[in-house]
């Protein structure tokens, strides 16, 4: 991989496409991951962040589509992050799921799910979607029903329990417990061990003022894709990140200020990352695509 430009895999500034017309919500929401942004990642992924109850409730009706899919309300306030900041009834295959924790769901595909209808709400939080195998929302959603009312609730058909791919509670996994700043140890919302289906790891953690040490995380590479991404939680300037970030990826500087996406091909090292400045709490999240848990990812333990 000579001479390539890795800004290339960079997202920082992102496309408003999806999801529009919703009052309370980012909308239309922000896609931080497609294959119109990066050719090479066949995914989608979109953030948004929730400052009211919104309008119309549910906006997400009943749908089904052909590909995994992981969904994902987080808290916006690192001093409670399991705490999301309202309360959410999701129906999974018929069955009605309800949390008011940070919670991550996987949704195998053909699996039919929605309506989603905000029950509470106390203070901002985000919600992302992650489509894995496709990087298109219109071929992704576009005939799924997503948008399509229903004045008949979903009903159950079989005796299986959805909430085995719903996640209340991470994992406590990575992580220096010496190192400050951040988040110890990190949160982990997917991983096989969590959904035996989902053979993908998601890991996420809080920076709240410059990490000590810094950098902390060095140089490493992957025999699969994986996207990082790191998310401001100013809901009023989303795509301020609160920070400035170096990021190395095959051994070029990438920084950013902004909340940012970049897709890691195979085999590419990416590594250190550093903090130049730390203005506002954020939340850095790694996604791990096609491996199940972090010692398939990191070999048992992070470089």
């Amino acid at each position: 991989m000579a001479n390539i430009d890795y800004t290339k895999y960079m997202v920082t500034k992102p496309l408003y496409e999806a999801c529009p017309g919703v009052k309370n919500k980012q909308s239309p929401a922000m896609t931080y991951m497609s294959s119109a942004l990066v050719p090479e990642a066949n995914y989608y992924l979109q953030l948004a962040w929730v400052t009211g109850m919104p309008d119309p409730n549910p906006h997400v009706y009943e749908h089904v589509h052909g590909y995994d899919e992981i969904t994902f309300f987080w808290s916006g306030d690192y001093k409670q992050p399991h705490t999301l900041g309202g309360e959410i009834e999701f129906y999974l295959g018929g069955q009605p799921i309800t949390f008011n924790t940070t919670t991550s769901i996987f949704v195998p595909k053909g699996l039919r799910h929605g309506p989603v209808t905000w029950k509470k709400y106390d203070r901002p939080h985000m919600v992302m979607h992650l489509m894995l195998g496709c990087g298109d929302y219109k071929k992704a959603w576009g005939n799924s029903g997503i948008e399509k009312p229903s004045t008949k609730m979903p009903q159950k058909t079989d005796t299986t329990d959805f909430e085995r791919y719903v996640i209340r509670s991470p994992l406590g996994e990575l992580g220096d417990p010496d190192t400050r700043g951040r988040t110890y140890p990190s949160m982990t919302y997917m991983s096989r061990m969590q959904v035996p289906e989902a053979n993908h790891y998601l890991e996420v953690s809080w920076l709240y003022e410059m990490p000590d040490p810094n950098p902390h995380i060095m140089g490493m590479a992957h025999d699969t894709e994986e996207i990082v991404v790191h998310v401001g939680t100013d809901p009023n300037n989303p795509e301020d990140l609160g920070g400035e970030i170096e990021f190395m990826l095959g051994g070029q500087p990438l920084v950013f200020n902004k909340t940012s996406a970049i897709y890691v091909p195979p085999g590419v090292i990416h590594g250190p990352l550093t903090w130049k400045k730390v203005t506002n709490p954020h939340l850095e999240m790694a996604i791990m695509l096609g491996i199940g848990s972090f010692a398939e990812g990191w070999g048992g333990e992070l470089p």
